[in-house]
């Protein structure tokens, strides 16, 4: 490849494709050749890139013709559909979809956890799950140190993890219920304002969804660690951008909280935001848009008394880091 390169972008108008463009240009990607893929209907629209009008092209089979890496967000079907002509073409695929996630024959990577895990692609690179992204970032560094054993994770995740229907109906079903109207849910199981949901995604015969599951897995995958244990509950909650996460984690060794601050004080993709003395903790609304996940209300689980255990809460954009950035920073490891 040459010190530029030609990006193509798949699902180049979704949420996470504008975050891709936005993203590349803020980090100053060297682009030579910038080209935008899309569906029938949305080809002769037009994005900008630094101030230039891109005018937006049809997704076909042909589209990947001299494309150094393509990023893909359009979900798991068109994936399917196309990666086989991405990588016939010379080109590099980093999918944002579950498909290849679980591939043995495919890396998952987040950059701040598993880069080295890169160089065994052989064409196409899988962009983890936006829970399991801002999950990792803040647990790692941790392991690294301490060795994870078990880890129990509650997530409140935002409604624009669903695409914009699920933002359009929380903006709906949020005025109806100031006005006191009927509320009828069209998009999630329930109504969502005012809500919590604890259901995202389909349910497996254990008992949790797919979402859950994912998490478990992926951990297992990226930390190289098949034997740690996971248990997560997926919640929907009623705002529009940033997932959290409440984390209770258990070491082999023991550990204390001012470990626990230090170790991520310097990490990677880490903001510590953690002095409830002045009621600073992470919070989605300061998480949105934020590059980093933020990290706070660390504290000695005083469930155990062999002080192993941690309990910590985390705050992370799922568009930003969990999909778009994090993205664009597997095409700049490559």
């Amino acid at each position: 490849m040459s010190k530029e390169f030609n990006i193509a972008i798949a699902g180049a108008t979704g949420a996470v494709g504008i975050e891709m463009i936005q993203t590349l240009e803020r980090r100053n990607f060297p682009i030579k050749n910038l080209k935008l893929l899309a569906s029938a209907r949305s080809a002769g629209k037009k994005l900008t890139y630094k101030g230039t009008e891109i005018t937006i092209e049809e997704l076909k089979h042909d589209s990947f013709k001299g494309i150094d890496i393509a990023l893909f967000s359009a979900g798991g079907d068109i994936t399917k559909e196309f990666a086989r002509s991405v990588v016939d073409s010379g080109a590099i695929l980093i999918d944002n979809s579950s498909v290849f996630r679980m591939d043995d024959s495919v890396p998952l990577i987040v950059p701040e956890v598993n880069p080295e895990d890169i160089k065994k692609h052989q064409g196409i690179i899988a962009n983890p799950n936006c829970t399991t992204t801002i999950m990792l970032v803040a647990v790692n560094p941790l392991h690294r140190v301490k060795k994870l054993k078990r880890l129990v994770v509650s997530t409140y995740q935002a409604v624009s993890g669903a695409g914009a229907k699920g933002m359009d109906e929380l903006r709906v079903q949020t005025q109806q219920a100031l006005n006191n109207e009927p509320i009828v849910p069209k998009f999630f199981a329930h109504q969502i304002a005012f809500n919590l949901i604890p259901h995202i995604d389909a349910f497996n015969d254990n008992g949790y969804t797919k979402e859950e599951l994912k998490m478990v897995y992926e951990s297992r995958k990226m930390l190289h660690y098949p034997e740690l244990m996971v248990s997560c509950t997926c919640v929907r909650v009623p705002i529009f951008r940033a997932h959290s996460e409440a984390l209770n984690m258990e070491f082999e060794d023991e550990v204390s909280v001012e470990e626990v601050r230090a170790i991520l004080k310097n990490a990677p993709g880490v903001t510590l935001v953690d002095d409830v003395a002045n009621k600073k903790y992470p919070m989605p609304l300061d998480a949105t848009h934020q590059d980093n996940v933020l990290v706070g209300r660390i504290r000695q689980d005083i469930s155990c008394n062999n002080r192993k255990s941690i309990d910590m809460f985390i705050s992370g954009d799922q568009v930003q880091k969990g999909a778009a950035l994090n993205a664009v920073q597997i095409a700049e490891l490559l």
